[in-house]
């Protein structure tokens, strides 16, 4: 009796030994599913972050031009400006 027991019982620490690593080897493959999915969506928050900041700098220069134009139009018009007093006060 005390000889199936015995088989018994290491036959059972057995098998709560695999289900442990079973389990074990399951959560490490979850954990990395989840780091590859989180990675995925860092990629794309970084890939949406670089569009925009593309995008921000063509905004930019766009309204650097602008400003540039407005100020040589303003530099003209106030040089038009201090032509007529001096044609005046002449």
């Amino acid at each position: 009796m005390e000889i199936k027991t015995g088989k018994y019982l290491k036959y059972a620490i057995g098998e709560i030994i695999l289900v442990v690593i079973g389990i074990l080897i399951a959560l490490q493959i979850n954990n990395w599913n989840e780091a590859r999915k989180l990675k995925s969506v860092e990629i794309k928050i970084l890939q949406d972050l670089k569009n925009d900041i593309q995008e921000n700098i063509v905004n930019l220069n766009e309204g650097i031009n602008m400003l540039e134009i407005a100020n040589a139009d303003n530099s003209k018009v106030l040089l038009m400006y201090e032509q007529k007093h001096l044609i005046k006060i002449v």
